[in-house]
């Protein structure tokens, strides 16, 4: 975020520090002098508010800190009121707020004037509202998609380290993936190895045979679990016990959750099919509907970034090196931009490193060729190609052209610095 200098006596600075229920208003006249004030988060003044700034003789610029979702209504009824909105990020007021009082406490008071200084500094980014960018829908679908993971996650946690530890320890053998749903329906069904050998072993196959899902060897699957549960070590309750109705209550929400998420997959997949990006997005190897959904919910349209270092800044994807003298750190993320998109990309890189035929695998082999066992060279090799699964979403979208695997091994070694920048985005 570089600053941009306002010149002298053009605007009427506002700063203004959002909170849940009171909002306090410091502006400062191209004269110099400053007004302070609270308000309250209501329409009487909002209403106020817009009509005291459109009554000044100098255009306000306004500058606020994202909190929270708080700022949102009050953003974008400033901005449709016509005002220029400038964000300040909260990272730049905690640093300013310490050089500047050599404190690190914060009031509102404080924060405000915080606020002023860096507005007055062009320490600032312009304020990208979703609504108004038609993002709204679909930063609430990923943020839906997003909780529901969460909760299914925290579920599956507590089924495989209290229910399964407690009552079929060996069950946990069986689980491959956390997209298994028949994993749960089987434990729904028979929640204890009493609720298997009550049968016997032809019976037990007829019960569990429908439930159990596609398997190469199901008669091997059912007899081996069956056996199974002959030889449990887990507590001996009976099927009608209190702590297995709970258990298989948890169950049941996990698959409620399941659900949720799949249906949450198809709407995004039916509301975006449409989009030129959503679908050039997808040629990318590793990047499903719902990544893709999250990258586009997030940083909009990847177009108003005109460099991919800005992009990558964005994502907090770009390198952070510490140096002072003689001393020089090792270069390292700077995680200081979107969460979500480097989450996003990360996933995407994870997926593209699984197949074989395309361009982000051959630069993770090229990363651990030296030490292949080596933990650090791996983490240091997806984080490079999550930045570059970033640079070419990027360059996609700048180029309006759809992913090629092996671009790169069609051009000549060196001849990539005579393409075109928006073309060198696409493959570096």
């Amino acid at each position: 975020m570089a600053p941009e200098p306002m010149p002298a006596r053009t605007w009427t600075f506002v700063a203004i520090d959002v909170a849940k229920q009171t909002n306090d208003v410091l502006m400062e006249y191209p004269d110099g002098t400053r007004q302070r004030w609270r308000m309250t988060n209501t329409l009487h003044h909002y209403r106020l508010l817009r009509d005291r700034l459109q009554a000044l003789t100098v255009p306000p610029l306004i500058g606020f800190e994202a909190t929270g979702n708080y700022h949102r209504p009050l953003a974008y009824f400033l901005g449709q009121a016509g005002f220029d909105l400038r964000l300040i990020s909260s990272l730049a007021m905690a640093r300013t707020r310490d050089a500047l009082y050599n404190s690190w406490d914060k009031n509102d008071p404080k924060d405000a004037q915080v606020l002023l200084h860096l507005l007055k500094s062009g320490v600032t980014q312009r304020y990208h509202d979703p609504l108004v960018h038609e993002l709204n829908d679909w930063q609430e679908l990923a943020q839906a998609h997003f909780q529901v993971s969460l909760r299914k996650t925290r579920v599956q946690h507590s089924i495989l380290t209290h229910y399964l530890p407690l009552y079929f320890p060996e069950m946990e053998r069986y689980y491959t993936q956390s997209r298994s749903q028949w994993f749960s329906r089987l434990l729904h069904r028979f929640p204890c190895p009493a609720a298997i050998t009550r049968y016997s072993k032809e019976a037990f196959h007829q019960e569990a045979w429908s439930v159990v899902g596609r398997k190469v060897n199901k008669r091997g699957f059912l007899d081996d679990l069956y056996a199974t549960a002959q030889e449990s070590i887990g507590l001996p309750v009976t099927e009608e016990c209190e702590a297995m109705q709970s258990f298989r209550l948890m169950l049941q929400h996990h698959q409620e959750l399941c659900t949720a998420r799949a249906s949450l997959e198809q709407r995004a997949d039916q509301k975006l099919s449409g989009h030129p990006d959503y679908q050039r997005l997808r040629t990318l190897p590793g990047v499903g509907p719902i990544l893709a959904l999250t990258i586009l919910a997030e940083a909009g349209d990847l177009r108003r970034f005109s460099h991919h270092r800005q992009f990558l800044k964005f994502c907090g994807l770009d390198l952070s090196t510490q140096q002072s003298g003689q001393f020089r750190g090792q270069s390292k993320l700077s995680k200081h931009g979107n969460g979500r998109l480097r989450c996003a990309f990360w996933m995407a890189a994870q997926g593209a490193i699984r197949m074989r035929e395309n361009s982000f695998r051959q630069k993770y082999d090229r990363y651990l060729k030296g030490d292949p066992r080596n933990a650090d060279r791996k983490r240091k090799a997806m984080s490079a190609v999550a930045a570059k699964m970033a640079r070419v979403a990027h360059g996609l979208m700048k180029t309006g052209t759809d992913y090629r695997p092996f671009f790169e091994a069609a051009v000549p070694s060196g001849a990539l610095r005579s393409l075109v920048p928006s073309r060198h985005a696409v493959t570096s």
